[in-house]
């Protein structure tokens, strides 16, 4: 049940949406148990964003919530990773982009709770 949200100040066309969509589902099986069968993906393009009080740059801010328990080697390799991704589709630096990480063992779907 994990979700990747991204806030990213560039325009994203629909190609690239969609590379990005099929990368990160790969990506998520990096953390163990975890897989495109469940992700759900968010993207908020044209996002204002600042980083180091400067916009000039392309930025992204990728938020992954996980139902579970924290993984940190598993999460630290899926920043590498989410780093790489951004990179090539977006051209993003990786130093221009956060990953921020939540596990919660409260997820709701379906009219309940796991």
């Amino acid at each position: 049940m994990p979700f990747i949200n991204s806030k990213i100040s560039v325009k994203v066309n629909e190609e690239q949406e969609k590379q990005l969509k099929q990368e990160l589902g790969e990506a998520i099986r990096i953390i163990p148990g975890k897989s495109e069968n469940w992700l759900m993906v968010g993207f908020e393009d044209e996002y204002k964003l600042y980083f180091k009080g400067d916009k000039s740059e392309p930025l992204a801010f990728v938020e992954v919530s996980v139902f579970g328990s924290e993984n940190p080697a598993a999460f630290d390799k899926l920043t590498g990773r989410i780093c790489e991704i951004f990179n090539n589709i977006l051209g993003i630096k990786p130093d221009n982009i956060y990953v921020k990480y939540e596990a919660t063992s409260n997820w709701g779907w379906n009219g309940g709770n796991f």
